[in-house]
């Protein structure tokens, strides 16, 4: 069986205080074809993102010092390296604790034990989603305004707030307009499909975004498609009644 060509040069740091796993997970990238960081802490870790610019972070959730949570907030705090990708390692199998990685803005989510072949699979799937999301050519619709190169949203030239994963939600539907979306189709486009997220986690995000975007007029863009998902649509929602 033909083995999937990998990118060149694309280089991932990994970030874990146990020098075995960095070395397990560091031989097996290696062999994939990727190039290999290490760090065993997250100062270290964010040294190397400063001066390396990885292709994505291998981050563990548990670190000495600053956890790889909060060095993931720190990172999409960050509009110079917001748009790295990360993958969080973690032994914490619960829901509660994934919702708290993809919620700091992490692209993925993989539990320990795992086999190299998953996260290696892992990897190239969200730098594929990571390359689509990251065009550098802004998109604009009808005064709103997202630019993947700053990671800045605008709306009628005033500054929109909103967290990580609504701008991946955002930049998703932006680029993807007129067409409705099933729950499962959005968790593969936007967290990928390996991620366990329960349709409520996304329907919380969907009414992050719709309050981000409500101070604007802009909400009306996300509609509800009984029965399906979510569309974004410049027009009018039928499922609304016009008073």
């Amino acid at each position: 069986m033909a083995q999937e060509p990998v990118v060149k040069n694309e280089r991932i740091l990994i970030v874990d205080d146990e020098a075995a796993i960095r070395e397990m997970i560091g031989i097996a990238l290696d062999l994939a074809g990727f190039d290999c960081l290490e760090a065993e802490d997250a100062l270290q870790a964010h040294h190397k993102i400063v001066d390396e610019r990885p292709s994505l972070v291998l981050l563990d959730w548990m670190l000495p010092g600053m956890t790889g949570i909060e060095l993931c907030r720190r990172l999409k705090r960050d509009e110079s390296l917001s748009e790295i990708p990360v993958i969080m390692l973690t032994a914490r199998g619960e829901e509660d604790n994934m919702v708290q990685g993809l919620d700091a803005g992490a692209d993925d989510y993989i539990t320990k034990p795992f086999s190299t072949r998953e996260l290696v699979s892992r990897i190239r799937a969200v730098l594929r989603r990571s390359s689509a999301l990251s065009a550098e050519k802004a998109i604009e619709v009808e005064g709103l305004k997202l630019d993947p190169v700053s990671h800045r949203i605008t709306a009628n030239g005033e500054p929109v707030e909103m967290g990580p994963t609504e701008y991946r939600l955002l930049a998703f539907f932006m680029s993807h307009q007129e067409r409705a979306y099933t729950r499962a189709q959005m968790l593969d486009q936007v967290w990928g499909g390996n991620v366990y997220v329960e349709d409520r986690t996304i329907d919380v995000h969907i009414r992050r975004l719709r309050k981000a975007l409500e101070p604007f007029g802009f909400e009306r863009f996300i509609q509800t498609v009984r029965g399906t998902g979510y569309r974004f649509s410049v027009k009018a929602d039928p499922g609304k009644v016009t008073p």
